[in-house]
């Protein structure tokens, strides 16, 4: 081999020892700077709504207050609070999605996001926490006998037993969260409030509730269950 090359290797050899050093300094800045961008300080309630941490990115939880929940274009807008606080601080929650149709009143909502000015958390993540309620149909009526006495029931609390039916079931807001039906009767539910954690289109539901004046067609609940014969 001809010596000169071997002066030559080496420098080739430091080079590349020098660029690949280079390159790894740049990666680990890269993963810093988004690893950092990304993270997020967990907070209390209080703490968001004070504007300590305006303009950082923060996690805090709380529970969903009743019927706040609305939508502005593509925004899910709601409210929450800390129920354990002595003070009645909400914290505005603005996320840029749909919530899932478990979402309700008396939730527990954890929300990532930045904080704005006017007490505002614009959110890019939301996890609900969703209650695990199950119920025996035992004492129920089905959704035939509604349809067939519901004149008569107006005003009296009812426990009816049936089925969510598929595609019917959405998130609050609108003038029903699903349709209940049982051998060939259906009938509309209103409920506001957050249903129990694997309800989902065809889930066996137990609806506590009633049938008002004026509006004997739909079924206004108070409660939803899942069925307990198929925990």
């Amino acid at each position: 081999m001809d010596v000169s090359e071997e002066p030559m290797n080496r420098t080739m050899r430091k080079r590349l020892i020098i660029s690949t050093l280079a390159i790894v300094v740049i990666l680990l800045v890269v993963v810093a700077f988004y690893g950092a961008s990304g993270a997020s300080r967990a907070v209390t309630l209080a703490q968001a709504a004070s504007g300590e941490y305006l303009d950082q990115r923060i996690q805090v939880e709380g529970t969903v207050v009743d019927n706040s929940y609305r939508m502005e274009g593509t925004q899910s807008v709601f409210r929450i609070y800390d129920p354990e606080s002595t003070t009645n601080e909400t914290l505005e929650i603005r996320y840029n999605g749909s919530v899932a149709t478990t979402f309700g009143n008396g939730i527990v909502a954890i929300c990532t996001g930045n904080l704005g000015s006017g007490g505002v958390l614009f959110a890019s993540e939301l996890v609900t926490k969703c209650p695990s309620k199950y119920e025996s149909a035992e004492g129920s009526v089905t959704v035939d006998y509604l349809e067939k006495r519901g004149g008569t029931l107006i005003g009296q609390q009812l426990k009816v037993a049936g089925y969510v039916k598929p595609g019917t079931l959405v998130a609050p807001g609108g003038a029903r969260r699903f349709v209940l039906h049982s051998q060939g009767a259906e009938i509309p539910v209103r409920y506001e409030g957050a249903l129990p954690e694997g309800t989902a289109d065809g889930s066996a539901v137990i609806v506590s509730g009633s049938l008002q004046e004026g509006d004997s067609s739909t079924l206004t609940a108070t409660d939803i269950a899942l069925d307990l014969k198929v925990k």
